[in-house]
C-alpha cells in the first residue's frame, strides 16, 4: 500500500491542504478545520500517532476518517470514542474524459457570497460532508435559475498529481437536465488541464452513481472505508 491515493486524506492534509488543518495538528495526526470539513487522519499505527489522533478527535468532535479498506490504517481509530457508522466507499480515478455531448449550460464560478446557498443545497441533497467553509477547498462552479443556486460541483482533496471532484449535487426540482454531467466534465477538464488526474469517492452500494461516473471516464481504483465518529 504505497499509492498516494491509498491515504488521500493524510497526504492532502499534510501537503497542499495543510493550511486548512487545526493548530493542534502535527506530524503524528491531523484534523481539518471543523468549519471546512470533517477529516481526521493519523500518520501511522504507532502508539504516539494514535494518542494524538484521540486528542484531536476529542478536541474537535464530529470527525471522520477515510482509509483504504484493505490497508494497515483501516482500523486505526481514536481510543475511547464511539463509532457512529462505517460505510464502504469506492475510490474512482479519471485520466481522460469519455467523448460525449454534454448539454451546453451556463455556469459560473461561485464566490463567498454564494456560501449560504451552497451549504443549503448540500444540506438538502447530501453529496457528502459539506460545512460552512468547504467552498474554500474549491473553486466550485454552479448553475443558477432566477438567482437560485440549483446545481454545483467543485474540488476538495488535493495532493501531488491528484485533485478530487466533490460536492456534485442538483436540487431535486432541477434534476434530469444534465447539470451534474456538464459540471463534472467542466471541473474534471480543468483538473486535467492542470496536468493532474481526477479522483472521487462514491458510496459502494450506490450503483447508479458509480455507473454515472463510469460514463464520464472514471474507473474504480480501490475500496475505501468511511468511518464516522460519534459527536
Amino acid at each position: 500500500m504505497n499509492h498516494p491515493l491509498d491515504r488521500a486524506v493524510w497526504n492532502a492534509l499534510t501537503t497542499r491542504l495543510s493550511s486548512f488543518t487545526t493548530p493542534e495538528s502535527d506530524t503524528r495526526a491531523v484534523r481539518i478545520d471543523p468549519e471546512v470539513g470533517v477529516f481526521l487522519s493519523a500518520a501511522d499505527a504507532s502508539r504516539e500517532s494514535r494518542a494524538r489522533l484521540t486528542e484531536l478527535a476529542r478536541l474537535h468532535p464530529g470527525a471522520s476518517l477515510v482509509e483504504h479498506a484493505d490497508g494497515p490504517m483501516a482500523d486505526v481509530l481514536p481510543d475511547g470514542i464511539a463509532v457512529d457508522r462505517r460505510i464502504g466507499l469506492v475510490q474512482m480515478t479519471c485520466v481522460a474524459l469519455t467523448p460525449g455531448k454534454a448539454p451546453v449550460i451556463a455556469f459560473e464560478t461561485l464566490t463567498p457570497a454564494d456560501a449560504p446557498a451552497m451549504l443549503a443545497l448540500a444540506t438538502l441533497t447530501r453529496p457528502g460532508p459539506f460545512r460552512s467553509r468547504t467552498r474554500e477547498l474549491g473553486p466550485f462552479i454552479g448553475v443558477k435559475q432566477d438567482g437560485q443556486l440549483v446545481a454545483m460541483a467543485g474540488r476538495r482533496l488535493r495532493l501531488d498529481g491528484f485533485t478530487e471532484l466533490s460536492g456534485v449535487c442538483t436540487h431535486p426540482d432541477h434534476r434530469g437536465r444534465g447539470y451534474a454531467a456538464a459540471l463534472s466534465r467542466a471541473v474534471v477538464g480543468q483538473i486535467h488541464a492542470s496536468g493532474e488526474a481526477a479522483f472521487l469517492h462514491a458510496f459502494a452500494d450506490h450503483e447508479a452513481t458509480i455507473a454515472f461516473y463510469r460514463s464520464l471516464g472514471f474507473e474504480v481504483r480501490a475500496p475505501m472505508v468511511y468511518t464516522i465518529l460519534a459527536d
